[in-house]
């Protein structure tokens, strides 16, 4: 098995990778990382299975030397981190790759993979993240919103009399009470945020028919209002980690991509 790590500003996703799939999951709170708690969880989380490898993504800078210190103390082994250098399954074409987020390399590798090119991955998290891969197969860049959570909790954090409101399916579309109304522009509102942008995206790219995928905490319910989003998966980034470890260590007939150039 393959050890994923997906270090998010929160919180950091753990995936165990097989031949083709992720077979398990669980999170961990990235400060336990930072704080070097975190050893128990993850020596628990891997349990008695064989590891073959790791490989890992991280937002936080500071955190990837104690992830990659914890792996090799506790299994062994060096973790592959994807950068724009270790990047394999899709090229890159963007002025500066450095600043790209290494979590948004990871979900361009696993849609490009999995759904070809073009395509696009949008990411419900912190922030609502559209992340575009060409018709070449190249990562080209994307488009960056504040978060659904992000942007409930300023409105309470900035106003006196808006209460703070947990994000769910509402179907009405005028509030007949306040969280009713913010509820029905956090869900509704993103909703045709979404479709608004996808719209631009084909248009940009000059395509009909664009594959999107939708990944993170608010992916399915966002997704059910939005017909333009072909699927809802869960592990997306850490797909993306996978394939990434499977090209650096396994023949390329093996992984079944061909990588593109980089531009």
């Amino acid at each position: 098995m393959i050890l994923l790590i997906d270090i998010g500003n929160t919180h950091t996703h753990l995936g165990l990778g097989g031949a083709r799939t992720i077979l398990r999951t669980v999170n961990l709170k990235t400060a336990d990382l930072l704080a070097g708690t975190a050893s128990d969880a993850l020596r628990k989380f891997v349990g008695r299975r064989s590891l073959r490898g790791a490989c890992l993504c991280s937002v936080v800078p500071a955190a990837v030397k104690p992830a990659l210190q914890l792996v090799r103390e506790l299994f062994a082994l060096e973790a592959l981190q994807l950068t724009p250098k270790t990047i394999r399954g899709v090229g890159i074409r963007y002025p500066k790759p450095k600043t790209i987020g290494q979590d948004r390399l990871a979900n361009a590798v696993a849609v490009h993979q999995r759904f070809g090119a073009p395509s696009v991955v949008v990411d419900f998290g912190t922030a609502v993240t559209f992340d575009v891969v060409d018709a070449a197969g190249n990562y080209v860049g994307g488009i960056i919103a504040p978060g659904l959570a992000c942007m409930t909790d300023y409105l309470h954090e900035k106003t006196a009399l808006l209460p703070r409101i947990r994000i769910r399916e509402t179907r009405a579309a005028v509030g007949k009470s306040t969280r009713q109304a913010m509820r029905i522009g956090a869900v509704h509102g993103y909703r045709g945020l979404v479709k608004g942008l996808i719209t631009e995206l084909k248009r940009d790219l000059g395509v009909r028919r664009l594959p999107v995928v939708a990944t993170g905490g608010y992916a399915g319910l966002i997704a059910r209002g939005v017909p333009e989003i072909d699927t809802v998966r869960a592990n997306l980034t850490l797909e993306g980690l996978l394939h990434v470890w499977k090209s650096h260590h396994e023949p390329v007939a093996q992984v079944g991509s061909r990588v593109p150039k980089r531009g």
